[in-house]
């Protein structure tokens, strides 16, 4: 089976069933995607798969051939970072940090569909990533930040 991750192809070996999740950190490398609760509830393994915002947990490999994937690592350099990680830093969302990769995948996607979200949108639309820090207010304030940065 075939998938690009990152602009970069990939052929993987493994079981049909396997969870996106696990090919991506155990056959690929790509750590920063993370486990949370195994049941798409928490949104902290969210990706992009073909430009939508995903759970990895449950999204079986055997349905990906062919699919375009971008994780956390594939949004930017250290020199070079997305317009929604720049706004993470500035904000300084992260607390506990494990969460964020999955945050700013969701907000990105939010932000290709909504280039202006309301308040209302943002907390409707983040809800399902969850934080157990609880930094909602800072990550609502990074999503208008980087909204304002992208062009809305």
């Amino acid at each position: 089976m075939r998938i690009t991750v990152n602009g970069t192809s990939h052929e993987v070996d493994v079981e049909p069933d396997m969870p996106l999740l696990w090919v991506l950190r155990d056959e690929l490398g790509l750590t920063g995607t993370k486990y949370g609760c195994g049941i798409a509830q928490c949104g902290a393994c969210t990706v992009h798969v073909d430009g939508l915002a995903v759970r990895a947990c449950q999204h079986p490999i055997g349905t990906l051939d062919g699919a375009r994937i971008t994780t956390i690592e594939g949004l930017g350099e250290e020199d070079s970072v997305h317009p929604v990680q720049r706004a993470w830093i500035e904000t300084q969302v992260a607390q506990c940090g494990y969460c964020q990769s999955g945050q700013i995948m969701q907000a990105i996607s939010l932000l290709e569909g909504d280039p202006n979200p309301s308040d209302e949108t943002i907390d409707r639309l983040m809800s399902g990533n969850l934080c157990r820090c609880g930094t909602y207010p800072r990550i609502r304030a990074a999503v208008r930040l980087a909204a304002s940065r992208m062009g809305a």
